[in-house]
């Protein structure tokens, strides 16, 4: 008897859990044994009767623990729990997984074009990057003082750190760029985590020099005044 059940439990169905699902694992935003329970789920069919002793059996799990999970996964939009007549004209509970299969395939779809949009923003050159970023194509000459940036040691990070600067300030020209690269050439900045080392060390200083302000604000003296 014993032998026998080993061998029933040996044929039982493999649990497929395609690897895409785990990489997509936080876009599902649930908890982990929801997140297993919905691929057993999807391991039966897109449609199928609901049969709670069957996975109670299966899962070893209560019906109560059953019941929370499939009212979740219905708020959350993973699936449907519907009543429709059997080929015998009999009510029976299905559970539809269809909107699980359009969610899937729209976090695919969001990775897809990210992914692309990455591979597109990479293979963008410095000159693309500095015309995105002025709303506008560069000329030749332009081009020519970006070169000579890259023939004079600066890197492609430090330029870029000068575009923002520059963009933020309402300017859309290489001489203030140049300008910018040349002090921070001078105070020896070689990227641009160097640049926002200094930016903090100077939001500090003007920080404490307001404080330092505050307390010798002559209060008595201004009322005086008034």
């Amino acid at each position: 008897m014993k032998n026998e059940r080993m061998i029933k439990i040996l044929k039982q169905k493999n649990f497929v859990v395609p690897l895409y699902l785990f990489q997509l694992r936080e876009k599902f935003s649930l908890p982990f044994e929801e997140f297993i329970f919905l691929i057993y789920l999807s391991n039966i069919d897109e449609i199928f009767v609901f049969n709670p002793t069957k996975i109670m059996n299966e899962l070893n799990l209560s019906l109560e623990t059953i019941m929370t999970y499939l009212d979740h996964l219905t708020e959350t939009g993973y699936i449907e729990v519907k009543v429709m007549k059997n080929e015998k004209g009999v009510m029976e509970e299905y559970i539809s997984l269809k909107l699980y299969y359009e969610k899937i395939a729209k976090f695919l779809l969001d990775d897809m074009t990210n992914t692309e949009m990455i591979e597109q923003e990479e293979k963008k050159t410095i000159y693309d990057k500095v015309a995105d970023g002025f709303a506008r194509p560069i000329s030749s000459i332009e081009r020519e003082i970006i070169s000579s940036w890259i023939e004079n040691g600066f890197k492609e990070e430090l330029i870029l750190a000068a575009l923002k600067e520059t963009v933020f300030n309402g300017v859309s020209n290489l001489r203030y760029m140049d300008k910018i690269l040349y002090e921070w050439n001078k105070k020896g900045f070689k990227t641009a985590e160097d640049v926002e080392i200094d930016k903090q060390k100077y939001q500090q200083a003007q920080r404490q020099k307001e404080k330092l302000e505050l307390f010798d604000y002559d209060w008595f003296d201004d009322d005086e005044h008034e």
